[in-house]
């Protein structure tokens, strides 16, 4: 199999659909990419690293747009290969990744290997690992080693957007609430203590929290600070000695990970709970006053774009907003549609955020 980058971008993304990517399994589709690149683009060069495919233009031009891509997919659901149909009479591919965001690759290697005249030296990375824990990701990988791939004057993330710019991103912080009790049995359950009991309290703040909401750069950021796993108990007749919650709270970017930590712990403060913070990644600034964020709100403003908007959820343009580039989600696709069953993409987004980009990226040179 090959792929034809040439070939319309709804085509492209149908392609890599139908190749299995699951995270951890993503060796088949980054072989594919690398050699699509290595083939049928000029002016780039390429490199490999582990399972992540990079390209970059070196122009000499004035500023450098990175745009970067997930190749992995979550597991699949009876959802591959790719299916195209209708839903409310518009034409749409369903297909596991379709969404996520196997769309927004196929607008950027369709790219790569048909504009000619680019305003801005250009940077690729198809990525592996982004769906699972922080460890896996290919661009942990590559600011480790190759960090100067990094580098640029604005970032692009194709994940999906519905072709909106959506800003920055929510930090995400993780922490495990405990309980303890003494074991009994439920027959005489006095004797005991009940350490799933303990835990009302904790679910009565839970129930009781009035989150913010931030108006950042004109994008409003919605917190939320949610109970999404409880665990306890060793048998039915068995008074529980220990219980948990974890709490996950996503938060405005400007918190950093440390006042996130302390606004959980002031939330919870008073109650006789272990406290341990089990996970936690740094939101991201939007940016929009950069001038290379600016140029490219205003040609996709221009061009029929949805406007701009707050990223709600975490992505990786809080990497590259932690070394000082502005970075953008912006790419084909419903994100509440990702990672569902029934995953799919509207074909009119695929085509137009093509189009748009493609005026972004080749307008100095028209």
């Amino acid at each position: 199999m090959t792929l034809d980058l040439r070939a319309d971008p709804v085509q492209l993304t149908a392609a890599l659909v139908d190749v299995p990517s699951v995270s951890r399994d993503e060796a088949a589709i980054a072989d594919l990419v690398e050699q699509a690149l290595r083939d049928q683009t000029t002016g780039f060069e390429i490199k490999r690293h582990g399972n992540v495919v990079l390209a970059r233009t070196n122009l000499g031009l004035p500023t450098r747009v990175i745009l970067a891509g997930h190749l992995d997919t979550v597991p699949i659901a009876d959802n591959v290969p790719s299916r195209p149909a209708e839903v409310d009479g518009e034409p749409v591919l369903f297909g596991c990744g379709t969404v996520d965001m196997k769309s927004g690759d196929a607008v950027f290697l369709h790219l790569a290997a048909t504009i000619t005249d680019p305003a801005h030296d250009l940077t690729l990375i198809f990525y592996d690992g982004e769906e699972i824990a922080a460890e896996f990701n290919g661009l942990n990988h590559i600011e480790r080693d190759m960090p100067e791939w990094l580098d640029g004057d604005l970032a692009v993330l194709g994940e999906p957007s519905g072709g909106w710019i959506e800003a920055g991103c929510q930090g995400t912080l993780r922490v495990r609430l405990s309980t303890s009790g003494v074991r009994a049995h439920s027959a005489r359950a006095w004797l005991g203590e009940n350490a799933i009991h303990a835990l009302a309290p904790v679910l009565e703040r839970l129930a009781a929290y009035q989150a913010r909401q931030v108006d950042i750069d004109g994008c409003v950021y919605r917190e939320g600070l949610s109970a999404v796993r409880v665990s306890g108990g060793v048998a039915g007749n068995v008074v529980p000695d220990v219980a948990e919650v974890d709490v996950n709270f996503r938060y405005a970017p400007d918190r950093t990970v440390e006042q996130a930590i302390a606004h959980v712990r002031e939330v919870f403060d008073g109650l006789d709970v272990g406290f341990r913070v089990t996970d936690s990644s740094p939101g991201a600034l939007p940016g929009l006053t950069a001038p290379a964020a600016r140029s490219l709100i205003d040609s996709v403003n221009a061009h029929g774009g949805g406007g701009v908007r707050a990223k709600y959820g975490w992505t990786d343009v809080s990497r590259f907003a932690a070394r000082g580039i502005p970075a953008v989600n912006f790419g084909p696709g419903d994100p509440n549609l990702a990672h569902k069953r029934d995953e799919h993409v509207p074909l009119s987004q695929i085509t137009a955020v093509t189009a748009m980009l493609r005026t972004y990226l080749t307008a100095g040179a028209q």
